[in-house]
């Protein structure tokens, strides 16, 4: 006679449970539409690892990924993580987080404390800079970091979109602004945004005016690259920064954040390009687009 088989059990007698697979759902009063925070990412400047944040102002931050002691940060300089949303300043605790900016090699160093022990953080990651470029895994940007873009360039590396009556600055070219939902292989889909088959934009020469309450801009006139004409749903789609596949499919989770930064001519003003990206005759302010739709 065949005994049937004993079940598994802990070395404490307790049975072994097989745990079921769950799926990950964003609750509905969640603040982030992600599935976890902190987003790992490298520094375009400087290639070290950095964890990307939404702020409690809709715009979105690079802090480094470990805590340090907050009595060797600035008290200006602290953030702290509260329900995954970044806020600049300390929460109590003995720990705080620091912005990427602060320390990142690639650009000019802040004046800091000498007893803060940030300057030795920013030369360790000088040298890990120095060994991603040795290996060859890292290339730096030739553009330094706050220069003003040139002239002469085909089109903008960060260019100002206005879409849905909001004026934004994106973080790549128009034809690079890559989709962040993922696939179902678990990775971002490589899918940009505008494709041959999508609505494009155009380009525009609109007044560089400033917001209420801020010094007028020496620029008169900046390229805009407007989304306006478009119909509503494909506004959102770009908002959302979904290609068109994954915009129809909105159970798809967000692998990354959605990289649009609402446009402030006074922050921004390094990006202000003063003549269309293409290389057709200026317009005046108010006169007719310049159909560029491929940018």
């Amino acid at each position: 006679m065949r005994s049937s088989p004993r079940p598994q059990r802990h070395w404490d007698g307790s049975p072994v449970v097989a745990c079921r697979a769950r799926s990950l759902r964003v609750a509905p009063e969640s603040p982030s539409r992600l599935l976890r925070c902190a987003q790992r990412s490298h520094c375009r400047e400087c290639g070290n690892s950095v964890e990307r944040y939404s702020r409690s102002d809709d715009r979105s931050i690079r802090l480094h990924p470990g805590e340090l002691p907050a009595v060797g940060v600035p008290v200006d300089l602290r953030w702290h993580i509260s329900s995954g949303i970044a806020h600049p300043a300390g929460d109590g605790t003995p720990w705080c987080r620091l912005a990427h900016a602060v320390i990142c090699p690639a650009r000019e160093a802040v004046a800091l404390p000498s007893t803060s022990g940030l300057a030795g953080l920013r030369r360790e990651l000088a040298l890990r800079t120095r060994r991603l470029i040795d290996v060859g895994a890292f290339t730096p940007s030739v553009t330094p970091h706050g220069a003003a873009p040139s002239q002469d360039a085909c089109r903008p590396a960060r260019p100002i979109v206005q879409l849905l009556y909001v004026r934004y600055i994106a973080a790549h070219p128009v034809d690079k602004i890559q989709c962040v939902a993922q696939t179902r292989h678990r990775d971002r889909c490589t899918q940009t945004l505008l494709t041959p088959d999508s609505l494009a934009g155009i380009w525009r020469l609109v007044p560089a005016t400033a917001v209420k309450g801020q010094l007028a801009l020496p620029a008169q006139v900046m390229a805009l690259y407007d989304l306006a004409a478009l119909p509503y749903g494909e506004q959102l789609r770009w908002r959302m920064q979904r290609c068109s596949v994954h915009a129809a499919a909105p159970s798809a989770a967000d692998l990354a954040m959605a990289e649009w930064e609402p446009f402030d001519p006074l922050v921004h003003h390094a990006h202000i390009q003063c003549r269309l990206p293409t290389r057709g005759r200026r317009q005046p302010p108010g006169g007719p687009a310049h159909h560029g739709a491929r940018p």
